[in-house]
């Protein structure tokens, strides 16, 4: 019995040792556990290295594919764009009308004829523009040097330089200047038809006069059109900040490419509230192109105004609804009304290609070539009708800035 005892004595005195020497080495010096095999979980952007006093240091070797998309800064992106994107100071004179009131003889009597002369104010403005090419032509918006009686440059060197007007294309807001000067930088060229929603932006300009600033957000959407903006519209749609003064600037991605012409906002303060529309660059290019050949911008029209077909449409006209493009208004003499095209005819497709939207369809007679023919497919009512029309050259009479589906 006294044996038992002891041995019972014994053993639970070896176990609360063993417990009390674990508890020792666990709380107290845990680095006496595991020296030959050590194994820390270390996320696929980290790398870990062991020194030989058996610590593990984690630094950061590279970004992961999953969880770090895109770059942590867009600096090189902005320093390949900024040095050819301009800041444009325009000054125009102002002749201020003069009250009848102090022409009047009477008044003159008492006062002279000083308060009845026409005085003339300058008035002054901001924008931006981008260089496009070495030899010195500037992209910028119409709006931003319309009725400049003087246009000067400011690059990004600090240079000031005076410019003059190429040509300028209102259907579009968009303009051509020329810079003489020596080492000009130009900007990388993107393709804006491949830019997707959600991809990131930067909006390059000088707004409010402070200086050339940059601002990033996302792309919005693409294709915006029936804004009112201009009469042909196609814009890129930004949550990047544009304000006054950002109007001709770029909009680059982060390569660090033009991908289209900061234009214009959407806004009830005349701040940003990140509504920001830009020009697509692949249509800037074809409209600067014709500019610098030929000095304005050559557009194939029909004379006929049009809107999408809709149920809402097909209602007040008292027609059955069909997709495709409905005539609203046609110019007798214009090519459309002299080969029949009448208000209320639905035209389905055009030489053959089924339309899906109307601005499209618009965007393609103006790109078609002046004394072309193109067939125009669709109903009268019922009654389906081909017709052949030979597409002449746009009126620079016909108004603009009124919708996206008009004047073609």
């Amino acid at each position: 019995m006294a044996i038992r005892k002891f041995l019972s004595f014994t053993l639970k005195t070896v176990v609360t040792g063993l417990a009390v020497a674990f508890l020792y080495v666990l709380l107290i010096q845990p680095d006496l556990i595991g020296r030959d095999s050590q194994v820390v979980a270390v996320p696929e952007k980290f790398v870990e290295t062991v020194s030989p006093e058996n610590t593990v240091t984690v630094k950061v070797e590279k970004e992961a594919a999953g969880d770090w998309s895109g770059p942590v800064s867009y600096a090189n992106a902005v320093e390949k764009a900024i040095p050819a994107v301009v800041n444009i100071h325009t000054a125009k004179v102002i002749t201020q009308r003069v009250h009848p009131l102090l022409k009047d003889p009477v008044f003159q009597q008492f006062f002279g004829d000083k308060y009845a002369k026409a005085r003339k104010q300058v008035q002054t403005s901001l924008g931006s523009g981008v260089l496009m090419s070495a030899q010195g032509y500037v992209l910028t918006n119409n709006h931003v040097i319309e009725g400049a009686d003087q246009i000067q440059v400011l690059l990004n060197d600090g240079r000031v330089e005076r410019a003059s007007v190429v040509g300028i294309d209102k259907d579009t807001d968009l303009a051509v200047l020329h810079v003489k000067a020596d080492g000009l930088p130009s900007i990388l060229i993107g393709d804006s038809d491949r830019q997707r929603v959600g991809g990131v932006v930067l909006a390059i300009g000088n707004p409010f006069g402070v200086g050339q600033t940059v601002t990033s957000g996302i792309i919005s959407a693409t294709g915006r059109h029936h804004l009112g903006i201009t009469a042909y519209e196609d814009f890129i749609q930004t949550d990047a900040a544009i304000n006054p003064g950002n109007s001709g600037g770029a909009l680059i991605n982060t390569s660090g490419e033009l991908i289209g012409v900061n234009s214009a906002i959407y806004s009830q303060s005349g701040g940003s509230q990140g509504i920001g529309f830009a020009i697509p660059i692949n249509l800037a290019k074809g409209v600067m192109t014709q500019i610098i050949e030929q000095g304005h911008v050559v557009r194939g029209w029909l004379g006929i105004e049009a809107q999408d077909m809709t149920q809402q449409a097909a209602s007040i006209y008292g027609i059955d609804f069909r997709p495709g493009m409905l005539i609203g208004g046609v110019i007798l003499e214009g090519p459309a009304g002299r080969a029949g095209l009448r208000p209320s005819d639905i035209v389905v497709s055009i030489n053959g290609e089924i339309i899906e939207e109307t601005s499209e369809a618009m965007k393609t007679i103006s790109e078609q070539p002046p004394g072309s023919t193109i067939t125009l497919a669709g109903y009268r009512g019922d009654e389906p009708f081909s017709l052949k029309v030979t597409v002449i050259q746009r009126p620079e009479q016909i108004s603009t800035g009124t919708t996206g589906n008009n004047g073609g």
